[in-house]
């Protein structure tokens, strides 16, 4: 291979700060649209069920909860993978931590609005937080810089398995929901971060996002 083949091979693509804002922008949005489900009080996201189920069980500030788990999906990918396991992948830690870091802000931000048990406002909190994480994955998926950990594992599973993705997915999302109510449920007697704003951010998340797609003009893409 010549030199100049290689300059090739190692420049970085021209539009990469562009696509950086873009993975940024998304995570943030992302993380407001987390920060919104957990002021509805009527469950969050599957994905999201586990570190705040860590945070009504034991007080571990969520942001740090997220981080931990998508530290550790990280290792299990490592033990599935074993040799197909690719040192870019390790980036997904420090993805990991700045999703957690958006999770803490974005939920300190949120929180400032007062929490109420009037049902028509709760539900307004949650379509709101399903809207957002849609329009985040909308930003975040396109600029393909590195997954998150959350997609990564299921990945993974797939191709450790040879299963295909949307069963993984799907899978993947009723396990860790059955496991954060589990929990909540032996130690706080409830399902605390799994509720009908679970069931309804794994219905709808997707569809909006494929309306917003077509709104935009974009191909449908994996979802988180």
């Amino acid at each position: 291979m010549s030199s100049g083949d290689r300059t090739k091979k190692t420049r970085l693509p021209k539009d990469l700060p562009k696509r950086l804002v873009m993975y940024f922008i998304g995570l943030f949005i992302m993380t407001a649209g987390i920060a919104f489900s957990v002021l509805s009080d009527l469950g969050v996201s599957p994905l999201s069920s586990l570190p705040y189920a860590a945070t009504l069980c034991i007080g571990l500030e969520m942001g740090l909860g997220t981080m931990i788990m998508h530290a550790f999906f990280v290792l299990m990918q490592f033990i599935l993978l074993r040799k197909k396991f690719r040192p870019v992948m390790l980036l997904q830690i420090p993805a990991g931590i700045i999703f957690g870091w958006f999770t803490t802000l974005c939920n300190s931000l949120v929180g400032l609005i007062p929490k109420t048990e009037f049902f028509p406002v709760q539900l307004a909190f949650q379509l709101i937080s399903i809207i957002l994480v849609a329009i985040g994955i909308h930003f975040y998926l396109p600029a393909n810089i590195i997954p998150l950990a959350g997609e990564g594992i299921v990945s993974a599973i797939s191709e450790a398995f040879h299963w295909k993705f949307p069963r993984v997915k799907v899978g993947f999302d009723i396990a860790i929901v059955a496991v954060s109510a589990a929990i909540c449920l032996v130690v706080n007697g409830n399902p605390g971060s799994v509720g009908i704003g679970t069931l309804l951010s794994a219905l709808l998340t997707g569809t909006i996002l494929a309306l917003i797609n077509k709104i935009t003009g974009r191909k449908s893409l994996r979802s988180r």
